[in-house]
């Protein structure tokens, strides 16, 4: 307990040293470490209604999130930092016990010179921009390591989906020079930390799938992979996703800029992941559930061995989606428990709830809650899968007609499964539980396991709960 106050009178001495406001004293104990293999399932939320969702949240404890800071906003004026909107979102995460990342961005101001082309939002944020001056730029990647990491912080993502231009106004290449500076001010700071890329979007996520299998000379394969992925986008963004019938339609919709642009950023990201310029790879998905395996792929083909992948971005997209709310939430859950399957080691759901303010006007991206906090069945079976997940780790299950993603702690087994095609029955047995995700397990005899994922517990292998499993009811 001793040496640990030393290291963070030190820490904080350090910080008020890289800033004009005096560094906060950190009171609460950081969240717990992660068991190797395991998964996080949290959320991303609008601090401005965190009292409404603090009950729910209280639920993900355990969990991590991330907050999106830029340079611009700390320091509107030169020299003058005002860090207290960070400090309070800092603060406020490690009392829940959720472990706190950051994305450092630029903005445009005086840091980078120009006039901002892309406001976004009641925020009036803006695109990136190359800072004027790389030293002082990592003057301020290390005023903010040192001052967050005696919170807990050790993930530091560099910008936000760069693929997109309302997102960053340089080219593949300043962004390298950019992560590379920055790696270098984040190691220096805190030898710990971990350098994670913007998290390229989950549309340009669905262009390297395809055009990974259209250069593997798969042709159809990529045709039926990008019908998959884009499902639900085919048409929102005029040419950018246009319908596709034949390998010809696919390689003349990646001559679109913004097509070309996506897989530009996809190979600059991947070649910093090679270089160990970046240390973990952050994924973005808001696709149908059924195209995960395809991105699994992409990443496993892409990914040096043994980089940490982590989901910071996952939801639901779906303009004007009419499905009910049982619809909804079994899709956030065979979405989610695929990636954890797969080795996703974070999954951080967005948004945590609907907010009828947003620009489009209506819910495109699916909530976990009402406006006012209340908790959707979705928010309960997410509020599930985390405890479930809580010190376990994961495995995928593709046997008997099942698929889904196996949970195992010490001797326990959660699975959380659903049947792939045609009802299937798992055998009743001594210690078998049963029930919905997210709601109390009691004891049963055979359980048929329809298109709705369920969860069967017992204090056996996953290959065992499920070995005498049948299709057909």
């Amino acid at each position: 307990m001793r040496r640990w106050l030393v290291v963070l009178l030190v820490a904080l001495f350090v910080a008020g040293c890289t800033s004009s406001s005096p560094a906060p004293v950190v009171t609460s104990a950081p969240p717990a470490p992660t068991p190797a293999g395991a998964t996080l399932f949290g959320a991303h939320w609008d601090w401005n209604r965190y009292e409404r969702f603090t009950p729910f949240l209280r639920k993900l404890s355990g969990s991590a999130t991330y907050h999106e800071l830029s340079w611009c906003d700390i320091e509107p004026e030169q020299g003058k930092p005002d860090w207290s909107a960070v400090d309070q979102v800092a603060q406020r995460s490690r009392a829940l016990g959720i472990t706190l990342h950051l994305k450092i961005r630029t903005g445009v101001c005086w840091a980078t010179g120009g006039t901002a082309q892309h406001v976004r939002g009641q925020a009036g944020k803006t695109e990136s921009a190359m800072p004027r001056d790389l030293a002082t730029y990592k003057s301020f990647v290390d005023s903010v390591v040192r001052r967050y990491a005696p919170y807990g912080v050790t993930e530091y993502a560099i910008e936000n989906e760069v693929n997109a231009p309302q997102y960053w106004a340089g080219s593949p290449a300043d962004y390298t020079t950019l992560v590379t500076a920055a790696a270098e001010a984040i190691r220096a700071a805190d030898p710990k930390a971990l350098v994670v890329d913007s998290g390229i979007s989950s549309v340009a996520y669905g262009w390297g799938v395809a055009d990974r299998l259209l250069r593997a000379g798969q042709d159809a394969e990529a045709v039926r992979a990008y019908n998959a992925y884009f499902q639900r986008r085919v048409g929102t963004r005029g040419k950018q996703i246009p319908a596709v019938s034949s390998p010809a339609d696919l390689r003349a919709a990646l001559t679109v800029a913004q097509n070309a642009r996506n897989l530009e950023y996809l190979a600059a990201t991947e070649k910093l992941l090679d270089g160990k310029v970046v240390d973990v790879r952050q994924v973005h998905f808001y696709e149908h559930w059924s195209a995960v395996p395809d991105l699994l792929g992409y990443l496993s083909a892409q990914t040096p061995a043994g980089t940490p992948v982590e989901a910071w971005e996952v939801g639901q997209f779906w303009r004007d989606g009419d499905a009910d709310a049982a619809s909804r939430s079994a899709e956030m859950v065979k979405a989610v428990a695929q990636l954890a399957a797969g080795g996703v080691r974070e999954v951080i759901w967005l948004p945590l709830a609907y907010n009828p303010d947003n620009r489009q006007g209506s819910e495109v991206r699916y909530g976990l809650l009402d406006p006012d906090g209340k908790e959707r069945t979705a928010g309960q079976m997410l509020a599930g899968l985390a405890s479930l997940a809580q010190g376990a780790t994961a495995e995928p299950v593709r046997d008997k007609g099942l698929t889904g993603a196996a949970f195992r702690r010490g001797s326990e087994t959660a699975l959380v499964v659903w049947a792939s095609a045609g009802p299937v029955t798992v055998p009743g047995a001594a210690g078998l539980t049963s029930g919905a995700v997210g709601g109390a397990p009691s004891a049963s005899g055979a359980v048929e396991v329809a298109a709705d994922p369920v969860v069967l517990k017992a204090r056996r292998p996953p290959a065992d709960i499920i070995s005498s499993a049948r299709q057909g009811g």
